[in-house]
């Protein structure tokens, strides 16, 4: 559910590389799909800093970790909204310069970097479908399963890669453009619902992203299951829960945004199960539906556990260098916690209904 979107691009049950931040934002509403107010940090006048670019190319999301902000009812001597007024100020004094050191960083960086690699590695993936769909033909088993790992690494690439991208603007300066990928990549390629898909991933999961104990951010999320199962088995039916829980999610976006979807939707999967019929010669289109199920679902592991989040060099930095709280860990120390707290942190993780300020 690629962005979520997990889709949603939906994600990572959680994405843990903080545990130590506590809740620090403004609750944002939402209306009609919409949300209003703006995330901030304990009452700051900036809003929540989301969507630059480094300069190697990605786009990221600033967010740091929680600090404390002192005594809350008033200082020392009893007078009230003291230290919160000038803990406040000292919060977005920190944040207004770290904003303008990112913006900094943006502004030097080429379009090459802000556009140019990720563009370039989707175009590579285009052009490796023909080959994909053509080694399938073979009844040698080696260019068969070279076929099946090249569509599956393409198919992975387009709907998380690019459906990440494209829930955040990335991939064009213009917004206009950058909508006609986002339907692409989301609905076209993943089966997801556009609208969806923005709201959940950029509003929702990154608001929590990285905070243990604020409920799960994610939008795979399936507390009946064993850890095992969720973890290792599960992931297999993304290509089939993908599109039933878009299917749901329309009820909640405007019925022309619906049928958009809904025609997307079935042109991508069509185009799919007619390449395998009438390229890679499949006989029985029950086998060329059991062949886009693997190929789907293939690297469908790593879109659940990895932590496509990153906070870059120039955030971290800056966050050590003020004596911040920032964590970093290993992909499988990570794994490992999640399947020793899975009850605490997938089964009774509460629902996460509201928008949160930067932790």
């Amino acid at each position: 559910m690629a962005s979520a979107g997990r889709a949603t691009e939906p994600g990572l049950p959680r994405e843990m590389a903080m545990e130590n931040g506590d809740t620090a934002g403004q609750r944002g509403q939402q209306v009609n799909g919409e949300v209003s107010g703006t995330p901030r940090l304990r009452g700051i006048g900036d809003p929540l800093l989301r969507d630059t670019t480094a300069p190697d190319g990605s786009r990221t999301e600033v967010m740091a970790a929680g600090w404390e902000s002192g005594p809350v009812l008033g200082d020392e001597d009893g007078t009230p909204g003291v230290a919160p007024q000038r803990t406040g100020q000292q919060e977005e004094a920190l944040m207004t310069e770290l904003s303008e050191l990112v913006q900094k960083v943006v502004k030097s960086s080429s379009w090459w970097e802000r556009h140019g690699v990720d563009i370039s590695i989707l175009a590579c993936s285009f052009l490796l479908l023909p080959a994909g769909f053509l080694c399938l033909r073979s009844a040698q088993t080696i260019p068969f399963l070279a076929g099946v790992l090249t569509l599956g690494v393409v198919h992975h690439t387009l709907t998380v890669k690019g459906s990440h991208l494209a829930s955040h603007n990335a991939l064009t300066e213009s917004k206009s453009w950058g909508k006609v990928w986002a339907i692409f990549f989301i609905e076209l390629c993943s089966a997801f619902t556009v609208e969806q898909a923005t709201y959940n991933h950029v509003k929702i999961h990154h608001g929590y992203t990285n905070v243990i104990g604020l409920g799960d951010s994610s939008t795979w999320k399936l507390p009946f299951l064993n850890r095992y199962i969720y973890m290792f088995i599960a992931p297999l039916a993304v290509p089939i829960l993908t599109p039933l829980v878009a299917l749901d999610l329309l009820r909640n976006v405007e019925w022309k945004a619906a049928l958009r979807t809904l025609c997307c939707m079935f042109l991508g999967f069509y185009c799919h199960y007619w390449l395998l019929l009438h390229v890679s010669g499949f006989q029985s289109p029950w086998s060329a539906l059991l062949c886009m199920l693997l190929t789907r679902s293939l690297l469908a592991h790593p879109y659940i556990h990895v932590n496509i989040f990153q906070i870059k060099p120039i955030v971290s930095q800056y966050l050590k260098q003020k004596k911040l709280p920032y964590n970093e860990d290993t992909y499988g120390s990570r794994l490992r916690l999640f399947l020793q707290r899975y009850e605490e942190l997938m089964v009774h993780a509460p629902p996460i209904t509201d928008l949160v300020g930067i932790q």
